[in-house]
C-alpha cells in the first residue's frame, strides 16, 4: 500500500448532495446527476496551470455536517459529488456548498474494494485516530481515485 501524506488548507467543494438513507444507488446516482449539468459550475471551478479542473471531490460527513466519519461502522451519512471551487464561489440552484476544514490527511489509492478496509487497518497498527471523515479524490486528468482519510485536524 502506496500512502502519502498530504495537509491541506480548508477548502470549497460544490456538488450535488444526497444522503444513505436515500438507498444503495444514492452515490452514483449524485455522480450522474453533477455530470449531466456539470455546465452550470464548471466556471466555477478552480483549474490547475494547464487548464484542466484540479479535482472532483466525493466529500463526506456524517449527518450533523461536522465533517466526523460516517456512522454507523462507516454505513451512514452524507456525500457530495461535486468539484473543488473558490471559497468565495456561489452554488447555482440545484446545487450545494460544503468548506471542507482543513486536515492533515493519509492518502492511498482507490484500486481496490478493500483499500478502505486496509487503510483502517493500518491507522489501527499504527495507532493512529480517524479524526474526520474519509473523501475521495479523483484527479480528472489521470482518473486516478484516491481515498483521503484524516489524521490530524489542521487549524
Amino acid at each position: 500500500m502506496n500512502i502519502k501524506t498530504i495537509s491541506k488548507e480548508s477548502f470549497c467543494v460544490i456538488g450535488k448532495e444526497g444522503s444513505t438513507k436515500e438507498g444503495a444507488t444514492f452515490i452514483a446516482n449524485l455522480g450522474e446527476d453533477a455530470n449531466a449539468h456539470f455546465q452550470e459550475v464548471s466556471h466555477l471551478a478552480i483549474k490547475k496551470e494547464t487548464g484542466g479542473i484540479l479535482g472532483i471531490w466525493g466529500a463526506m460527513t456524517d449527518f450533523s455536517r461536522g465533517f466526523r466519519p460516517w456512522e454507523n461502522g462507516f454505513r451512514e451519512g452524507l456525500y457530495l459529488a461535486g468539484v473543488e471551487c473558490t471559497m468565495d464561489a456561489e452554488a447555482p440552484q440545484g446545487w450545494v456548498k460544503w468548506i471542507i476544514p482543513g486536515f492533515t490527511y493519509l492518502c492511498i489509492q482507490s484500486h481496490s474494494d478493500n483499500a478502505f478496509g486496509e487503510m483502517l487497518a493500518y491507522l489501527k497498527e499504527q495507532n493512529l485516530p480517524l479524526v474526520g471523515a474519509v473523501q475521495e479524490y479523483t484527479d480528472p486528468d489521470s482518473g486516478e481515485t484516491e481515498l483521503w482519510f484524516p489524521i490530524r485536524r489542521d487549524t
